[in-house]
């Protein structure tokens, strides 16, 4: 949310930097006269001990789960606009979340602003399950969501989006863009069966005829190489794509440029907005970078990945990680040549490998 890696901002789990809130996606936007939204997901502090801290980031308005304090999907847990929903018994968060998008989006085209509308998904993740209470099953059902059912939800969010863009005409001047935070988990909580033990469901997906497991956590491809799709008639080309690198420091001067915002701090990101106006532009990132809360990382080509422990891997050849290639003399000269430049990426980040 601020263009920068998380280890600059040096904050634990559920917490953000109060000095940067001003460098927040949300705060360049406004600067820019757009008018802001967040619904759904916000892990950044626990909101019943901070009811503004929304505002503080730049956001307009705000409709987001009590986490840690109640249910997200089936009777959620919502803090809207700094006050507790007492109206929430019986109805699906999900839906609620796109209908106060949707209020958003019609009150910003009645004030012809132009507007940022961040929908930080809960769908598809697990329910919450560190509350005193358990949260609502599925109305019906003994059970909670399945990984497939919440898939199917997601979908029909995003139609319900979209097709309040396309009911205001909107759809030729916004645009669109869908990614995940990280890899589907591996499994899923599907009853509760006493205190904090849980039926669980294997989650998997299938590619190219392969059953591929969630790997949601590590650092491995099947926990961060994630869907990104953009959408924006008029101006991105249906069915067109690139394999540029991208990573989440990206995002923030990607939309900068895009709305026309200036930025006034450092960042890590650059902006992959060229790429998606014209898929046959190079993109600007020599690298990647991803991060675990252990402290291990790593920088990345499409081709080769180093670990901050020394770890060394040909992705082309070896996508599930098994074998790690140590420096030797035998090393051909362009895995040489490439493991220097990725120690000179950490390097650029301050950071050092260790072997």
């Amino acid at each position: 949310m601020t263009g920068k890696y998380p280890f600059r901002l040096n904050s634990k789990w559920g917490t953000f930097p109060r000095v940067e809130e001003k460098n927040n996606i949300a705060q360049v936007l406004k600067r820019a006269g757009y008018n802001t939204a967040v619904a759904g997901k916000w892990q950044l502090s626990l909101m019943k001990k901070d009811l503004k801290q929304p505002a503080r980031m730049g956001f307009d308005n705000w409709s987001v789960f009590g986490w840690h304090e109640g249910a997200r999907f089936h009777e959620p847990m919502i803090y809207q606009d700094g006050h507790l929903r007492t109206d929430t018994g019986g109805r699906y968060g999900p839906d609620l979340y796109v209908k106060f998008l949707g209020e958003f989006i019609r009150k910003s085209a009645d004030e012809r602003k132009p507007f940022f509308a961040y929908y930080s998904m809960a769908l598809a993740h697990d329910v919450t399950d560190d509350i005193p209470t358990q949260v609502p099953y599925v109305p019906g059902k003994d059970r909670w969501m399945d990984y497939g059912e919440m898939i199917e939800s997601m979908d029909a969010m995003i139609g319900k989006v979209v097709a309040r863009l396309d009911k205001m005409n909107l759809r030729q001047n916004t645009i669109i863009l869908f990614t995940g935070d990280n890899g589907t988990a591996r499994r899923s909580k599907l009853r509760h069966i006493k205190e904090r033990k849980y039926e669980y469901e294997d989650v998997y997906s299938i590619r190219n005829g392969q059953r591929v497991p969630g790997g949601k956590g590590t650092l491995l491809d099947i926990g961060t190489n994630v869907p990104l799709i953009a959408n924006w008639p008029g101006h991105i080309k249906a069915g067109s794509w690139n394999d540029s690198l991208v990573d989440f420091s990206d995002w923030l001067p990607t939309l900068a440029e895009i709305g026309g915002a200036k930025m006034d701090h450092e960042i890590d990101g650059t902006s992959f907005a060229p790429v998606l106006l014209d898929p046959r532009k190079p993109g600007a990132r020599s690298f990647a970078y991803s991060e675990s809360r252990s402290g291990k990382a790593w920088v990345r080509t499409h081709n080769y990945k180093l670990y901050n422990n020394g770890n060394f891997f040909n992705m082309a050849k070896d996508l599930g990680e098994k074998n790690a290639m140590r420096p030797g003399r035998e090393e051909p000269g362009d895995v040489g040549h490439t493991r220097k430049q990725l120690e000179q990426a950490f390097e650029s980040l301050g950071r050092k490998v260790r072997y």
